[in-house]
């Protein structure tokens, strides 16, 4: 599965999308944000942003954007590509994500620049993914259901 490529979070957003059901018992949720994914620029990769946008039960928007305009959004998800790479894999292998590889642990759990860090300028924004990871991790399990799918 490639992690660097906008139609699986396009995938994705259809994924959820198509099932308003299973995301009615999480509430309606308003948040913009972008999950940032660092290459190891010594190995020739390339940094991937992402700009997610939800409203009320759907995603409604994912855009590839540069890393820069990141901090734009109402929080990031700043980290080492290898260490989005686990947890996509981890979900799908799993169907969804497992342990320390959900995006609260993953991002709440961070001691080092090594980890998936939680970043934003307004503590309002930031405190969206308090209230609202639980969406955004049955965003992210949905790779899971398209990677079977593909």
């Amino acid at each position: 599965m490639d992690i660097t490529d906008i139609t699986l979070y396009r995938a994705m957003a259809d994924e959820l999308n198509a099932h308003p059901e299973t995301f009615t018992v999480l509430g309606e949720c308003d948040m913009v944000l972008a999950l940032v994914m660092r290459g190891d620029q010594e190995a020739g990769e390339t940094d991937f942003a992402v700009r997610l946008r939800f409203e009320g039960l759907r995603c409604e928007g994912a855009d590839e954007v540069a890393a820069s305009e990141a901090p734009l959004a109402d929080y990031y998800l700043d980290g080492p590509l290898a260490k989005w790479q686990a947890m996509f894999d981890d979900i799908v292998a799993n169907g969804a994500a497992s342990g320390r590889q959900t995006i609260n642990s993953l991002a709440l759990l961070a001691t080092s620049a090594d980890d998936v860090r939680l970043r934003g300028d307004d503590p309002m924004g930031t405190d969206k993914f308090s209230r609202f990871n639980q969406t955004l991790q049955e965003y992210l399990d949905g790779a899971a259901r398209v990677a079977v799918s593909a």
